[in-house]
């Protein structure tokens, strides 16, 4: 019997999603309606996402426009991105709020930098432990007589090739992002 490599794949895929989606909500001095992802705001009780509440559009490289469907939560909205770690003052003209991005400082965008490559060694420790759980899945099906020791050793290979090409992956992603920071 085979271990089911899919299972592990999937786990793996939902790492580099949330990884990425993680790297979405770093302001990279560029307008990304990403960066609100994680600020709620309080609609008739409940938290709410920003993005469920107004339009979220990227005017230029560095102005997000957030145009609330409803205008009694301007004011909310408005609370909410000041009470967020976004560090951006949101300009109200009593229709729209306008988030401007600042140009990053060369030390800004090395902090930044730094803060993808944990986040990236985060996610390669993600990647690891799933490929540990295989691992030991494989064991306990070797140890049981469900597996035999060539079964056994294929497996641990193929989930070390997954493991590699997802980590590579996170090294490309990761990359990418901080050429993106460091280009601006």
């Amino acid at each position: 019997m085979k271990l089911a490599l899919n299972d592990y794949e999937v786990k793996m895929k939902k790492s580099i999603a949330s990884y990425e989606e993680e790297l979405d909500s770093i302001r990279a001095g560029r307008a990304n309606p990403a960066v609100l992802n994680k600020v709620s705001v309080d609609y008739y009780g409940a938290q709410t996402p920003i993005s469920q509440v107004a339009d979220v559009k990227a005017a230029d490289a560095h102005t997000l426009v957030i145009t609330p469907w409803d205008m009694s939560i301007l004011k909310g909205i408005e609370k909410a991105i000041l009470a967020s770690d976004i560090g951006i003052t949101p300009m109200n003209d009593g229709k729209v709020l306008r988030l401007t991005f600042p140009q990053l400082t060369e030390e800004r965008r090395r902090e930044l930098t730094k803060q993808v490559s944990k986040s990236g060694e985060d996610a390669k420790v993600a990647i690891r432990n799933i490929r540990r759980d295989a691992n030991d899945k494989i064991k306990s099906m070797k140890k049981n007589s469900e597996m035999t020791e060539d079964e056994a050793k294929e497996s641990e290979k193929n989930v070390q090739d997954l493991t590699d090409k997802y980590i590579k992956n996170i090294d490309e992603i990761s990359a990418a992002k901080e050429k993106e920071l460091l280009s601006l």
